[in-house]
């Protein structure tokens, strides 16, 4: 949950100052975008630095943001003695920058202390992560309408592109994938100018961004009647989903869910060729905090998390198929 005062960061951050440098993190903390700009949390304070392109947007914020040119920056931090950055955000150029600037201060390492609240989502981000998600299922309902013969992976995709624009979102929220034939034994495939077939599988797996949130689902679309493998696999599939989706509850293990999804497919016979972890968090990116896998850290879901659930298997050479959805927990 977003946190209410400075002291709760630089609890979680064990450190009485903590430097923010992810821009994504700035966009939770305060509602603002910017391509440049970074957060200074002292004690009953949060201060942002950003540059005169964003100077009007920021002292818009109102009460709990004091809003810095990013050129005070220098004089304010030569007053902090210990100080948090986020490790994973800073660039060997970066640091050095910094270790020449503020020689005063003693920088702290820490990884992941704005990831943490930013997992478990509050009514606002909860809102627009629902719309952002309908909008994704009313790309993909429509797709059957142009699997039409000769279309290209490549067509098809800019068709998604365009169809998310004109329900109002930004975009989407990453490059779609798009998938005829063969290739959707690939599980990240990029589209290219392969021309639809009759008999080809059609693999789509989209999401649309809306006001900085991302959606997240994958489907299988038919071209002619499924033969026998197909159909059994998809039902699998199918199944391995449902199952690990009544799973999903407030402190679920993540590899747990993802055991569950992999009983069914092995029952299947087919358990080798699911090749991904289940699913992971997402929100304002498009992955992060939790992820649903037999070798990832142990960890469990939380409330008002948003995950995905997306079992899939991949026949080299021939075909693959994923199913994806976001799952609200609760």
């Amino acid at each position: 949950m977003r946190p209410t005062s400075p002291s709760q960061i630089l609890k979680q951050a064990n450190a009485p100052a903590f430097l923010i440098t992810n821009l994504i993190n700035i966009r939770y903390l305060t509602g603002l975008s910017v391509s440049a700009g970074v957060m200074l949390i002292v004690p009953r304070k949060m201060l942002l630095f950003v540059d005169s392109r964003y100077r009007e947007m920021a002292n818009a914020l109102g009460d709990g943001i004091t809003v810095k040119d990013l050129s005070e920056l220098p004089a304010i931090m030569n007053d902090v003695r210990r100080c948090g950055f986020e490790s994973e955000d800073v660039t060997v150029h970066r640091w050095n920058v910094w270790t020449k600037k503020f020689p005063k201060t003693k920088f702290l390492s820490t990884t992941g202390i704005l990831q943490s609240f930013r997992r478990q989502k509050e009514g606002d981000e909860l809102r627009l992560l629902r719309r952002a998600h309908r909008m994704t299922k009313e790309l993909l309902r429509r797709v059957p309408s142009v699997l039409r013969k000769n279309i290209t992976e490549e067509q098809l995709a800019r068709q998604l592109l365009q169809w998310a624009l004109e329900l109002g979102a930004e975009g989407l929220s990453f490059d779609p994938i798009v998938a005829f034939g063969t290739h959707t034994a690939c599980p990240h495939h990029r589209p290219t100018s392969r021309t639809l077939q009759k008999g080809h599988i059609v693999q789509i797996d989209v999401g649309v961004k809306y006001k900085g949130y991302c959606a997240d689902m994958s489907e299988v679309f038919f071209t002619v009647t499924p033969t026998k493998t197909e159909a059994q696999v998809y039902r699998a599939l199918q199944v391995a989903q449902r199952n690990a989706i009544r799973a999903v509850r407030h402190g679920a293990s993540n590899r747990e869910l993802d055991r569950i999804a992999r009983s069914i497919l092995k029952k299947a016979g087919i358990e080798q060729y699911f090749t991904h972890s289940l699913g992971h968090g997402v929100g304002l990116e498009i992955h992060e905090g939790v992820s649903l896998s037999q070798k990832a850290s142990e960890d469990t879901v939380l409330r008002n998390e948003v995950i995905t659930i997306e079992p899939g298997v991949y026949f080299p050479g021939k075909f693959g198929m994923r199913v994806e959805d976001m799952i609200y927990v609760q």
